[in-house]
C-alpha cells in the first residue's frame, strides 16, 4: 500500500509527473478499473500543469500592490478598531480615529501607485506584440519589393558605367 507521504514534493514541482507514473504503475499491475478487470487505456489526465511563460503583471507593479493590499488592510483594521473604541466609549477612539484619518491618507497613495507604477512601466518597456501574419506577410512583399528595385538601381548603375566584362558588342 502506499501511503500519503511517497506523494509529497517540494513547493514548485509539479504533481503531474507522480499521477502519470502512479497510474502507469497501477494499469501495469492490472488494478487499472475499480472491478479489477485490466488497465483502462485512453486514460487522460484531468489537467496537465504548464509553467507560465512569464508574470501576468510586472514586479515592480506586483510589489506596489503587495504594498497597496497591505496598506489598505492595516487601514480597514485601524478602522474597524477607532469605530469600536468610539462605540465603547474609550479614550483611544479620538486618537484611533485621527490615525485611522491619516492611514486613509496613505492607502490613497498607495492605491495611486499602483496605477501610476503602472503606467510607468508601460511607457518605458512598451507593451510587446506580435504583429499578425497580415502585416508580416506585407512586411514581406515590401521587403522583396525594395530588393527588386536596388537589383534594378544596380543593373543601371552597371550599364551606365560600361566597359563591364561579359559585353557582347561595343556599340
Amino acid at each position: 500500500m502506499t501511503g500519503t507521504a511517497e506523494w509529497r514534493e517540494a513547493p514548485g514541482n509539479s504533481g503531474a509527473g507522480h499521477s502519470r507514473a502512479r497510474w502507469g504503475r497501477t494499469a501495469a499491475q492490472g488494478g487499472g478499473a475499480p472491478g479489477g478487470d485490466g488497465p483502462r487505456y485512453g486514460y487522460r489526465p484531468l489537467w496537465v500543469e504548464e509553467p507560465a511563460r512569464r508574470h501576468p503583471v510586472p514586479d515592480p507593479v506586483r510589489a506596489a500592490a503587495v504594498r497597496a493590499v497591505l496598506v489598505i488592510a492595516v487601514t480597514l483594521i485601524q478602522a474597524m478598531i477607532a469605530f469600536l473604541c468610539a462605540l465603547a466609549g474609550s479614550w483611544l477612539a479620538f486618537p484611533m480615529v485621527m490615525a485611522s484619518v491619516a492611514a486613509t491618507v496613505v492607502a490613497t497613495w498607495a492605491a495611486v501607485d499602483v496605477w501610476v507604477t503602472r503606467q510607468v512601466w508601460n511607457q518605458r518597456h512598451g507593451v510587446l506584440s506580435e504583429p499578425s501574419s497580415t502585416a508580416r506577410a506585407l512586411r514581406r512583399e515590401r521587403r522583396a519589393r525594395r530588393r527588386e528595385e536596388r537589383a534594378a538601381l544596380r543593373d543601371q548603375e552597371r550599364i551606365r558605367r560600361g566597359g563591364g566584362a561579359g559585353q557582347l558588342s561595343h556599340s
